[in-house]
């Protein structure tokens, strides 16, 4: 085989090795972060206490209560009277990274808009296209209701964003921790209710009415995971168990990173370890 043929047969294999998602759909890669890193389905699926999907995937939550407000989580699934099914691509994104619903309201807590709104262009409208293909289920959730008062919004427009680099393994880390909202579970708040950067990554923040109490994930060798191994994390994040065996619970959504690839798993446990350690 002549030589130029050979090098042209490895450049398109190398080619095809790193470039594995050029054939992936919008909604392919839709269904890979909403079933995934995002996991939607967490706080928008029927489930039973111990985290099992007990209904129609996507089509409205459990209450999810706190001394702020008692929310249920709406229909994403695109039923015209009680989903998503009279909403645009754009309305659906407008709404996952600025907060903003097609009639003009405020997206409340627990929706973690923050922590969406440096998603790129084209993860948010996969996203979109995904929910748009699934199947409609007709399920209208109660009203949510707040005892604080409504946020004036998060920031406005964001406007455009591109992918991220995925071979900046702790920037595209980065990215997936925030699309996944770590640090809204384990993160404390300050006095005004806000995210503590100072302490991001520290828990101690009380989940549910169950006593759960999330735990400090920053590299603090005794306190977090800095004695952990790569192989431990990635046993947490996609197995729910700790190194001692002991099991994670809801909501710790693991189910749902068990489903990510090694090389996304790779990447969050890099950031991870970049954050500061705290001894709490």
């Amino acid at each position: 085989m002549p030589r130029t043929v050979v090098f042209a047969a490895l450049f398109a294999a190398a080619a095809a090795l790193i470039q594995p998602s050029a054939a992936e759909t919008p909604v392919e890669r839709g269904r890979y972060l909403v079933n995934g890193i995002a996991s939607c389905g967490n706080c928008h699926s029927p489930q039973q206490p111990e985290g099992t999907v007990s209904g129609p995937p996507l089509s409205g939550g459990n209450a999810i209560a706190s001394p702020a407000f008692t929310a249920y989580p709406p229909n994403l699934t695109p039923d015209r009277d009680t989903g998503l099914g009279s909403w645009t691509a754009d309305q659906i994104v407008t709404a996952i990274r600025e907060g903003v619903t097609p009639d003009g309201k405020v997206l409340r807590p627990p929706m973690p808009v923050a922590f969406y709104r440096g998603m790129s262009d084209r993860d948010a409208y996969a996203i979109a296209a995904y929910l748009q293909s699934l199947a409609p289920v007709r399920n209208q959730v109660p009203a949510s209701s707040y005892r604080q008062p409504t946020l004036p919004g998060y920031g406005g427009p964001v406007g455009a964003i591109p992918d991220p680099d995925p071979s900046d393994k702790v920037a595209y880390g980065h990215y997936l921790a925030q699309m996944g909202h770590c640090m809204l579970c384990h993160t404390p708040r300050d006095a005004n209710g806000r995210i503590d950067t100072s302490l991001l990554g520290a828990g101690g923040v009380p989940v549910g009415d169950a006593g759960i109490i999330t735990p400090n994930i920053t590299p603090d060798p005794k306190f977090g995971i800095g004695a952990w191994t790569d192989g431990q994390i990635a046993d947490a994040l996609t197995k729910g168990v700790r190194p001692d065996g002991s099991h994670l619970a809801p909501p710790m959504p693991w189910p749902y990173l068990a489903t990510m690839s090694d090389q996304d798993i790779g990447a969050i446990t890099a950031y991870l370890r970049t954050l500061k350690p705290i001894a709490q």
